[in-house]
Protein backbone atom coordinates (compact mmCIF):
# COMPACT_ATOMS: atom_id res chain seq x y z
CA UNK A 1 0.00 0.00 0.00
CA UNK A 2 1.13 3.52 -0.64
CA UNK A 3 -0.01 6.88 0.66
CA UNK A 4 0.63 10.12 -1.17
CA UNK A 5 2.88 12.91 0.00
CA UNK A 6 -0.29 14.93 0.61
CA UNK A 7 -1.54 12.39 3.17
CA UNK A 8 1.94 12.10 4.68
CA UNK A 9 2.08 15.88 5.14
CA UNK A 10 -1.45 15.90 6.57
CA UNK A 11 -0.40 13.40 9.22
CA UNK A 12 2.78 15.36 9.96
CA UNK A 13 0.85 18.62 10.41
CA UNK A 14 -1.57 16.95 12.82
CA UNK A 15 1.28 15.37 14.79
CA UNK A 16 3.04 18.73 15.05
CA UNK A 17 -0.11 20.52 16.20
CA UNK A 18 -0.91 17.79 18.71
CA UNK A 19 2.52 18.29 20.24
CA UNK A 20 1.80 22.03 20.51
CA UNK A 21 -1.70 21.94 22.00
CA UNK A 22 -0.96 24.85 24.30
CA UNK A 23 0.30 27.21 21.57
CA UNK A 24 -0.64 28.52 18.16
CA UNK A 25 1.92 27.67 15.49
CA UNK A 26 2.53 28.94 11.97
CA UNK A 27 2.79 27.04 8.74
CA UNK A 28 6.36 28.30 8.50
CA UNK A 29 7.26 26.71 11.85
CA UNK A 30 5.87 23.37 10.68
CA UNK A 31 7.65 23.65 7.32
CA UNK A 32 10.94 24.48 9.03
CA UNK A 33 10.67 21.61 11.52
CA UNK A 34 10.04 19.04 8.80
CA UNK A 35 12.21 20.77 6.19
CA UNK A 36 9.41 20.75 3.64
CA UNK A 37 7.91 23.36 1.34
CA UNK A 38 5.64 25.96 2.92
CA UNK A 39 3.69 26.08 -0.35
CA UNK A 40 2.88 22.36 -0.14
CA UNK A 41 1.80 22.76 3.46
CA UNK A 42 -0.50 25.68 2.67
CA UNK A 43 -2.72 23.43 0.54
CA UNK A 44 -2.66 20.69 3.16
CA UNK A 45 -3.52 23.11 5.98
CA UNK A 46 -6.33 24.65 3.95
CA UNK A 47 -7.96 21.26 3.40
CA UNK A 48 -7.45 20.14 7.00
CA UNK A 49 -9.14 23.37 8.09
CA UNK A 50 -12.08 22.82 5.74
CA UNK A 51 -12.47 19.26 7.02
CA UNK A 52 -12.51 20.45 10.64
CA UNK A 53 -9.24 18.88 11.77
CA UNK A 54 -7.51 22.16 12.49
CA UNK A 55 -8.48 25.70 13.25
CA UNK A 56 -6.82 28.79 11.84
CA UNK A 57 -6.66 31.91 14.02
CA UNK A 58 -6.09 35.10 12.06
CA UNK A 59 -4.24 38.17 13.17
CA UNK A 60 -0.84 39.31 14.36
CA UNK A 61 -0.57 36.58 16.98
CA UNK A 62 -2.54 34.04 14.97
CA UNK A 63 -1.65 30.57 13.87
CA UNK A 64 -2.90 27.03 13.75
CA UNK A 65 -4.10 24.55 16.34
CA UNK A 66 -5.99 21.28 16.43
CA UNK A 67 -9.74 21.67 16.25
CA UNK A 68 -10.33 18.12 17.51
CA UNK A 69 -8.77 16.18 20.33
CA UNK A 70 -6.04 13.74 19.17
CA UNK A 71 -8.12 10.79 20.39
CA UNK A 72 -10.95 11.94 18.09
CA UNK A 73 -8.79 11.94 14.94
CA UNK A 74 -8.95 8.49 13.37
CA UNK A 75 -6.02 7.67 11.11
CA UNK A 76 -8.07 5.48 8.74
CA UNK A 77 -10.69 8.18 8.27
CA UNK A 78 -8.01 10.80 7.65
CA UNK A 79 -6.29 8.63 5.03
CA UNK A 80 -9.59 8.04 3.21
CA UNK A 81 -10.31 11.79 3.25
CA UNK A 82 -6.89 12.86 2.00
CA UNK A 83 -6.21 10.18 -0.61
CA UNK A 84 -7.66 11.23 -3.96
CA UNK A 85 -7.30 7.84 -5.58
CA UNK A 86 -7.16 4.53 -3.75
CA UNK A 87 -6.90 2.59 -7.02
CA UNK A 88 -4.00 0.22 -6.49
CA UNK A 89 -4.02 -1.02 -10.07
CA UNK A 90 -5.71 -0.08 -13.33
CA UNK A 91 -8.60 -2.52 -12.90
CA UNK A 92 -9.82 -0.55 -9.86
CA UNK A 93 -10.39 2.45 -12.12
CA UNK A 94 -13.60 3.25 -14.01
CA UNK A 95 -11.58 3.69 -17.21
CA UNK A 96 -9.96 0.26 -16.91
CA UNK A 97 -8.53 -1.00 -20.20
CA UNK A 98 -6.97 -4.25 -19.00
CA UNK A 99 -8.09 -7.12 -21.22
CA UNK A 100 -7.82 -9.83 -18.53
CA UNK A 101 -10.05 -8.10 -15.97
CA UNK A 102 -13.04 -10.45 -16.49
CA UNK A 103 -10.99 -13.50 -15.41
CA UNK A 104 -8.23 -12.01 -13.28
CA UNK A 105 -8.19 -12.94 -9.61
CA UNK A 106 -5.66 -10.27 -8.69
CA UNK A 107 -8.25 -7.50 -8.36
CA UNK A 108 -10.07 -9.32 -5.54
CA UNK A 109 -6.82 -10.06 -3.71
CA UNK A 110 -5.69 -6.44 -3.94
CA UNK A 111 -9.12 -5.18 -2.88
CA UNK A 112 -8.91 -7.44 0.18
CA UNK A 113 -5.40 -6.14 0.93
CA UNK A 114 -6.60 -2.54 0.67
CA UNK A 115 -9.50 -3.25 3.04
CA UNK A 116 -7.08 -4.86 5.51
CA UNK A 117 -4.74 -1.85 5.25
CA UNK A 118 -7.56 0.61 5.94
CA UNK A 119 -9.08 -1.57 8.66
CA UNK A 120 -5.72 -1.56 10.45
CA UNK A 121 -5.49 2.23 10.20
CA UNK A 122 -9.07 2.47 11.52
CA UNK A 123 -7.87 0.97 14.80
CA UNK A 124 -5.63 3.97 15.58
CA UNK A 125 -6.06 7.62 16.44
CA UNK A 126 -3.63 10.50 16.48
CA UNK A 127 -3.33 9.98 20.24
CA UNK A 128 -2.04 6.45 19.64
CA UNK A 129 0.99 7.78 17.78
CA UNK A 130 1.72 10.34 20.45
CA UNK A 131 2.37 8.22 23.50
CA UNK A 132 4.04 9.68 26.57
CA UNK A 133 7.18 7.76 25.64
CA UNK A 134 7.24 9.17 22.11
CA UNK A 135 6.39 12.80 22.85
CA UNK A 136 9.81 13.84 24.23
CA UNK A 137 11.57 12.21 21.30
CA UNK A 138 9.26 13.87 18.78
CA UNK A 139 9.69 17.26 20.44
CA UNK A 140 13.47 16.87 20.26
CA UNK A 141 13.50 15.66 16.64
CA UNK A 142 11.20 18.47 15.52
CA UNK A 143 13.18 20.98 17.59
CA UNK A 144 10.11 22.16 19.46
CA UNK A 145 10.94 24.02 22.66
Amino acid sequence: MHITRYTDYSLRVLIYLALQQERLVTIQQIADSYDISKNHLMKVVHQLTLKGYIESVRGKNGGLRLHRRPEDINIGVLVRETEQDMNLVECFSSDNQCCITPVCGLKNILAEALRAFLNTLDQYTLADILTERQKPQLLRLLQIA
